[in-house]
Parts: C-alpha cells; structure tokens; sequence
C-alpha cells in the first residue's frame, strides 16, 4: 500500500514537529577562522571582523531576551557545511552569516545582503537535506526530509524580507552611496538552512577608505546596531 502525503498533513507536521521554546533562536555566523583569514586589509583580517561583529550584535540581541549562538566563539576552524548543521541541529528561526568583502581592484565599496538562488533552495539543498536534519521527534525519517524541503522552501520569502531590512538598516548608518542591494547567489554556508538565512558583507576590507573604517570600533558599533535591528524588526513580525 502506497502511503499518499498530502499538502496539509505535511504543513500539519511542521507546526508539530516545529514547536520550541518560546525565545526565538537566532544563530550568528562568524565568517572564516583559524586557518581561514578571509579578506585582509588596513590591518584588519575578515575573521577579527565578523566575531567582533556577531559578539556585538549577540550581546544586543540578549539583552532583549533573545536566545542567541554563535557558530563560533574564537579563532577556530569551521567547514561550511558545520556552520548550517548547527543551525538546523538546534532548530534556529534565523541564521545570518556574517562577512567583508575584497576585490581584485581594491577599488569596490559598500555592504550587500544575499539569499540563496531558486537552485540553491531546491537542488543543491535538497542534495544536501540529510547531512544536515532537523531534530523532529516522532516523525518518521523519510517524513522529516520532506518537512525538510518544505521549510527550505517557504522560508524564502522571509529570508528576502530579513536581507531586505538588513540593507535598510546598513543603509541609514552607512550612507546611499554604500548600498548595493539585496542579491542572490548560491552560497555554501547558506545551503540546507531550513530557517531563513541570510549572508551579510559588511563592507570591503581593501578598499583604501573603506577598509580603514571598518577597522574603527565606531563603524562597528554602528554595523552591529544595524543587523541586531534587522533580527529584531524580523523576529518582532
């Protein structure tokens, strides 16, 4: 006999096998680490940066009662792979890389916010949906890949209004000029989320101007207050 899921049974069983704690989760990715440095630039290398960054915006997300982890606390070397599997191990409600940018030019400036491409949700995540499950106790294992792709799948749409209100809230504290929009790309540290996710670059360590205020504890303050506020303004609709 051949077992037939329906739409509603498998939505009715993400509400269930869903239900959590009553404080959102929100993980913190600190791009790069140990043996991986990242971009460098004005004395300043991408993985100081991003942990800087996320124990910033961690401390501000707590201190509004919002359960907050980070991938990593130290200089430590994570896989891709790793960073997203701690995610949906939890399970989290968002997941938000956090990096800086460089280019070949040293010439390009300014913050952008990326979600995964139609393919990245749909073929390379479903290719991926077992090395990183998500806990869902009494459903059964074939159901629970399916549940799966579901949440990868509708959790789109608030990962593109979460990048969204992250370039807006960059936007106000860096300036117009800065702003290079909400893209879409497949990146390997967002594949598999089944929460929506979110790679943020702050801005590009290179650049002769950029690079040197982005080293400056004030420019970091600012950009931890503007992605705390976009988690906050996500997680408060």
């Amino acid at each position: 006999m051949v077992k037939v899921i329906t739409i509603a049974a498998v939505l009715g069983m993400i509400g269930t096998a869903s239900a959590g704690p009553i404080s959102p989760i929100v993980v913190l990715d600190p791009g790069h680490g140990g043996s991986n440095s990242g971009a460098r630039g004005a004395g300043l290398v991408e993985k100081q940066l991003t942990l800087t960054l996320a124990t910033q915006v961690a401390d501000r997300l707590r201190a509004r009662g919002i359960t907050v982890e980070l991938t990593r606390t130290d200089d430590r070397t994570l896989t891709l792979r790793q960073r997203v599997a701690h995610a949906n191990r939890l399970p989290a409600d968002l997941f938000i890389s956090i990096h800086a940018n460089a280019s070949p030019t040293r010439s390009q400036r300014g913050f952008e916010t990326f979600v995964l491409t139609p393919r990245g949700v749909d073929v390379d995540g479903r290719a991926l949906r077992s090395d990183t499950p998500t806990p869902r106790p009494g459903v059964p294992a074939d159901i629970a890949l399916v549940l799966d792709d579901v949440e990868r799948g509708t959790s789109q749409w608030k990962a593109a209004d979460l990048a969204a209100r992250m370039q807006r809230a960059l936007r106000d504290r860096r300036g117009t000029a800065g702003d290079r929009g909400v893209r879409q790309d497949a990146h390997h540290v967002l594949l598999g989320a089944t929460m929506p996710a979110v790679l943020v670059e702050v801005g590009f360590l290179d650049h002769p101007v950029e690079g040197k205020s982005l080293a400056e504890p004030t420019t970091q303050k600012r950009l931890a207050d503007a992605i705390a506020e976009a988690i906050e303004d996500q997680l408060s609709d």
